[in-house]
């Protein structure tokens, strides 16, 4: 094969690869929509891809399910270990219509998904009264300057339970 068949079949599956998450990215962009359409909760959509195709699908809904963690990405996160059986989303991806704020993005790396792409940023979000801002802004500071006062209790007797998963042989760590 000489250097210009492959520069240009080196360029076409890059531009494959290109269109195939344009795809995923459209189908979150269209939740999104279909969330404000169906008045289902705020403008959010996600799918999480594993091989190439979707295995986890969600829309904000936060307002209908009266549950604030319900966010569209955390949503997917859930669908797609359903799919695998599995709380290890390793080797997937996620597509997200908008950033993912502090919370989704904790729950994108507890679960191990390998790479975040995004429609909106948490700026373009903000601007639409979404401002997730200061809850990143409050993860920065010492516990004693957090806006929610936290206090620790009960340390020796809560630290049993940790104790108990040390000493158990029967643990699925993650």
């Amino acid at each position: 094969m000489d250097a210009g068949a492959c520069i240009i079949g080196r360029l076409c599956e890059e531009s494959s690869v290109i269109m195939e998450r344009n795809v995923f990215m459209r189908r979150a962009i269209a939740l999104a929509q279909q969330s404000v359409a169906d008045s289902g909760g705020g403008p959010f959509g996600a799918v999480v891809v594993h091989d190439g195709r979707i295995i986890g699908e969600g829309t904000n809904q936060v307002t209908g399910s009266h549950d604030p963690t319900a966010h569209a990405e955390v949503v997917a996160i859930r669908a797609a270990c359903t799919q695998l059986g599995s709380f290890s989303l390793a080797g997937c991806e996620i597509f997200a219509s908008c950033e993912p704020c502090p919370m989704c993005l904790s729950a994108i790396y507890w679960a191990r998904i390998e790479r975040i792409y995004y429609g909106n940023t948490k700026s373009d979000a903000a601007a639409i009264g979404f401002d997730d801002d200061h809850i990143y802004r409050e993860i920065a500071l010492p516990i004693s300057e957090r806006a929610i006062p936290t206090e620790q209790l009960l340390a020796d007797e809560a630290m049993a339970a940790f104790r108990a998963w040390e000493d158990s042989d029967d643990k699925i760590e993650y």
